[in-house]
């Protein structure tokens, strides 16, 4: 198995880790000076270490960016363009504005034939990034259970060979996957967060997740 380095120690990167862990996977978990990811690290114990956004970089050899999307360019600079060159990168981020959610609707920053995938990939193009994650909840995000059965977890990327290590890891953390195809497709992905956080903030109820059904 890959060592899997995790930028960002929020929810979605604590839920990931544990997910990590327990399908024995070796992690380094990453954040801006170094130690609070050495904090959460003894925290989580097993096989994880902690160290800066550069340190999980360039350790890890499949990455996971868990970051705040108004954020995010700026911490993948931090992460070192060069530390990223070749890797599969899975990005879980959504390009939400500092801005409150309208009648339950969030705001974001980037337009209808844009996408935060699209930047990020932009910035560092020689990195295979792949768009996951990043359209339910992070209590959902490892083995899933419904009663309609596995849900679907939508991801897009330009490297087929990234997208099928990240179909792998998200068989083993309980999905259906279902390739969009290229980065563009990000800019349908990622509106998904709105439709998803909706019945959240509007009613509380956040115990939902999509699924695509096909003849």
């Amino acid at each position: 198995m890959k060592k899997i380095g995790i930028i960002g120690t929020g929810v979605v990167a604590q839920s990931l880790a544990k997910g990590f862990l327990k399908n024995g996977y070796e992690i380094i978990i990453g954040s801006r000076d170094g130690g609070k990811a050495r904090e959460l690290a003894g925290t989580l114990g097993g096989n994880t270490t902690g160290g800066t956004f550069s340190d999980a970089a360039k350790s890890g050899e499949i990455l996971v960016f868990c970051v705040k999307g108004n954020v995010a360019e700026e911490i993948l600079r931090q992460c070192g363009l060069e530390n990223l060159k070749g890797k599969t990168v899975i990005d879980t981020t959504n390009p939400i504005a500092d801005a409150p959610p309208v009648n339950g609707v969030l705001q974001f920053f980037t337009g209808p034939n844009d996408s935060l995938l699209e930047r990020l990939q932009k910035l560092a193009p020689e990195a295979n990034f792949v768009k996951s994650f990043s359209c339910v909840g992070n209590s959902f995000m490892i083995d899933p259970k419904f009663p309609g059965g596995k849900p679907s977890m939508f991801i897009c990327g330009n490297s087929d060979s990234a997208k099928e290590e990240v179909n792998g890891i998200l068989k083993q953390f309980g999905w259906d996957v279902e390739n969009m195809g290229k980065v563009e497709a990000a800019r349908a992905i990622e509106p998904l967060c709105i439709l998803w956080c909706i019945p959240g903030l509007s009613g509380n109820q956040w115990t939902h997740a999509f699924k695509l059904l096909k003849m």
